[in-house]
């Protein structure tokens, strides 16, 4: 196996443990964390529009769920790359790549069941599965177009 398979798969399993290791903090060290994300960007938001009347608990849920979208991007680019370095491309590589991201959402939600405070959610799946599919689908669009250029 070559170097760079070795590495696409090692940067697949390392942000899988960053996945896991997020899903792993009990719901008030979870919360507490994007709670602070939060009251960052209301802080940034209210400087540039200083009438926005910023709800802390609403934008909070909203930060929560697109970090849901956004780290599951970030695994269906990952997993994009290294089913490509193992010479698979066009729809298989899509729908490998997706069906592996959405395993594993499954089984992470279903790890949540075991968090203090935590628990799985169908919408979250759904969140992450979305967020893996554009991510593959960004891969293989960029992909693409810088092949089409060489």
């Amino acid at each position: 196996m070559s170097f760079q398979k070795i590495i696409a798969w090692v940067l697949v399993v390392i942000w899988m443990g960053v996945i896991f290791s997020f899903s792993a903090q009990v719901a008030n060290k979870s919360n507490q964390l994007s709670t602070g994300i939060t009251e960052i960007i209301a802080k940034t938001v209210q400087k540039v529009v200083p009438q926005a009347d910023l709800k802390i608990k609403n934008i909070n849920h909203l930060i929560r769920k697109n970090a849901h979208f956004f780290v599951y991007l970030v695994l269906g680019l990952l997993v994009a790359y290294a089913l490509k370095t193992l010479g698979v491309h066009g729809f298989k590589a899509f729908f490998i790549g997706l069906v592996f991201c959405i395993i594993y959402a499954i089984l992470d939600e279903l790890h949540q069941m075991y968090v203090p405070g935590r628990g799985p959610g169908l919408k979250d799946v759904l969140i992450d599965s979305a967020g893996a599919s554009v991510g593959i689908c960004t891969f293989m669009i960029i992909y693409y177009l810088l092949k089409k250029q060489i």
